[in-house]
């Protein structure tokens, strides 16, 4: 099969020698006449000699390459690659009866970037980031309901917000498989309303499973603040714990709402929680010193593009500030940033910052990131996004 070629300029194939999955545009010498967004190119490095295969963008990132050898990409390939990535999902114990909520593909990190793939249940939800993959999406959805024992029925389809607005491919959010069945998947043997429709990202934040396991076991008879809730997850968790109470607070009304239906799905009238939608910054400076002795801090993306870490890191230390000076004595702190262009190191010494601000004593009880799902290609750091920190305040 013939590809285009694009050639990179002469010592600008050191990367891709070591295998990173990006083509940045600074690093081409050229580019055939006629190229399109999406399509599958051959780069090649100065003197000619073949580097990969890969999908050419418009953009600082000009190519995601998708082999590290002169390798044919057509249906088989993308078979293939969802095969290996379903299959490290069963060695690691996620598909099972109790469990039905996890990440089937991540990007970078199961060789297929531009491409995340969560798993409901009997639905998958796709979301393109790449024009490329954007135009193997059909393939890619009838690949998904051939995985062997998977049971994936329904491919929905949601790129309208991850593909880049220069490509004008005016994707539709839709079902391109089958349609709805059910909302509802578990989690560690806990139930979930899942929002694909119109939800954040897939609907639902399957990177924080372990973390939220985590507080499960350290919640018994705590007082539980979660703040930025969505959809409640880590109130769920903490009363399945055994916490004493559970407040969840998120500025969105909505957010709220899916919140105290997961809550009801798991715990119908229980009396421990309660929901406040309200700003966190607001409710943390008008709440009682002492009030909660467990607060979970999972906001948003505070830095999208490095253009924002200075405001983003400001941002992380008065967050922090604020619950160390309200968290009773004897308090565990959960604190995250899912900010992808913030470092451990910045996070941590924005929290550092914080807690010298309040003279607080504290203690690291353990560094957390992103679960097995969401695995990180070794050459490809910049995959691992999600940081925290479990926190013994006295």
């Amino acid at each position: 099969m013939e590809y285009k070629i694009v050639r990179l300029r002469k010592g600008k194939e050191e990367s891709l020698l070591r295998f990173h999955p990006w083509v940045f545009s600074g690093a081409i010498e050229s580019l055939p006449n006629g190229l399109e967004e999406g399509e599958i190119v051959r780069v090649i490095s100065s003197d000619g000699a073949v580097l990969g295969m890969g999908h050419y963008q418009i953009g600082s990132i000009a190519v995601r390459m998708l082999t590290a050898g002169d390798e044919t990409v057509d249906d088989t390939f993308f078979v293939r690659r969802l095969e290996q990535a379903w299959r490290l999902r069963v060695i690691l114990g996620l598909v099972r009866g109790n469990n039905t909520a996890y990440r089937l593909v991540h990007g970078e990190g199961d060789f297929l970037p531009g491409l995340i793939v969560d798993v409901y249940g009997d639905t998958a939800v796709v979301q393109a980031h790449s024009p490329g993959m954007h135009f193997a999406r059909n393939i890619i959805a009838k690949s998904l309901t051939q995985l062997p024992d998977a049971g994936i029925r329904n491919i929905y389809y949601k790129s309208e917000t991850t593909l880049p607005y220069k490509a004008h491919l005016d994707p539709q959010n839709q079902y391109i498989i089958g349609g709805f069945t059910t909302n509802v998947a578990e989690e560690n043997g806990l139930k979930f309303h899942i929002d694909w429709l119109k939800g954040q990202k897939t609907g639902f934040f399957v990177d924080q499973r372990d973390n939220r396991a985590l507080l499960r076991s350290m919640s018994q008879g705590r007082r539980v603040l979660n703040m930025f809730c969505y959809t409640g997850g880590f109130s769920v968790y903490a009363l399945a714990g055994g916490a004493a109470e559970v407040h969840s607070v998120d500025s969105s009304a909505k957010a709220i709402q899916l919140t105290d239906a997961n809550v009801a799905l798991n715990f119908p009238d229980d009396k421990r929680h309660r929901s406040y939608a309200e700003d966190a910054f607001k409710f943390l400076s008008a709440m009682e010193a002492g009030a909660y002795d467990l607060i979970v801090l999972d906001p948003p993306a505070f830095a999208k593009h490095r253009s924002a870490i200075r405001n983003a890191l400001r941002g992380y230390q008065r967050l922090n500030a604020r619950a160390f000076e309200k968290i009773a004595s004897g308090g565990i702190l959960f604190t995250f940033s899912c900010s992808q262009a913030i470092t451990r190191e910045q996070f941590r010494l924005a929290v550092f910052s914080a807690a010298a601000q309040t003279g607080r004593r504290v203690r690291i009880l353990h560094q957390l990131t992103q679960p097995a799902d969401h695995p990180v290609n070794i050459y490809h750091p910049e995959g691992e996004y999600l940081k925290g920190l479990v926190l013994y305040v006295e």
